[in-house]
């Protein structure tokens, strides 16, 4: 029988892993394992795929799911726990389902190569389930975390129209988290003080289609380090692959 596994998310006909996983598929002749998208439009339909899919032996789970997943599972492992956030899920040969989160491990392989000394502070926009696993992932490495929001509330630091120059000067790694400037609304970027960015900084997108956002070309403009995330998604997803697979 073949072997499904899938994504669950909503509006994901863009998706990267099933196109991942397909070539994955074909290069390494992996014949018994298929890969399909699972767009559902609430969690609430969340059992149904799971009664009704034959094989099915994991899943990862995208935007806005992977918070509102956590009560279906019977097994939160404990780093995805400590997050508050699964985007891996394996189907047990009992059918039971654990979460994990493989983006920390992405993330955190992704960025590393770039770090210096002086990267010690960092500010996160966003504060959706996806930053999570960054906050996670950065207060690992011992760097502070600093959290943007369009709306101030409690562990939120800053808002965009309280976000001063000064603080861009003083946090030189700057994480963008929120979809904001997604194709296909590639002229969006999130509101922060750009001219502040200089060749200390780096900023690191989770996007990564398109390729540079409007976020990454600012500044880009300003000598900083830009970092897409397309590596991470890579490592994220080998990460799942090896869990279904353990």
């Amino acid at each position: 029988m073949i072997k499904k596994l899938g994504l669950l998310g909503k509006n994901i006909s863009y998706s990267f892993s099933k196109t991942y996983f397909k070539l994955k598929f074909e290069e390494e002749q992996i014949a018994d394992t298929s890969y399909e998208n699972f767009d559902i439009e609430s969690i609430d339909l969340f059992p149904e795929i799971i009664k009704n899919t034959e094989g099915l032996k994991g899943l990862n789970v995208t935007i806005p799911y992977k918070e509102q997943v956590i009560p279906y599972l019977n097994k939160v492992n404990k780093k995805a726990k400590a997050i508050g956030a699964v985007n891996t899920i394996k189907i047990t040969k009992k059918g039971k389902l654990v979460g994990y989160n493989t983006d920390c491990y992405g993330f955190k392989k992704s960025l590393k190569p770039y770090l210096k000394k002086h990267h010690k502070k960092a500010l996160i926009l966003g504060t959706g389930g996806a930053s999570k696993a960054i906050a996670y992932s950065l207060k690992k490495l011992g760097i502070d975390i600093s959290y943007v929001s369009r709306k101030a509330s409690k562990g939120v630091d800053y808002t965009y129209t309280s976000l001063t120059e000064n603080d861009i000067k003083s946090h030189q790694l700057i994480i963008n988290c929120t979809p904001l400037g997604t194709f296909p609304n590639i002229d969006n970027c999130p509101d922060i003080p750009y001219k502040a960015i200089t060749e200390k900084h780096i900023l690191f997108d989770l996007i990564y289609n398109p390729e540079e956002t409007k976020f990454l070309k600012l500044g880009k403009m300003a000598h900083a380090t830009t970092v897409n995330g397309l590596a991470m998604l890579q490592f994220q997803a080998e990460k799942a692959w090896s869990i279904w697979n353990s």
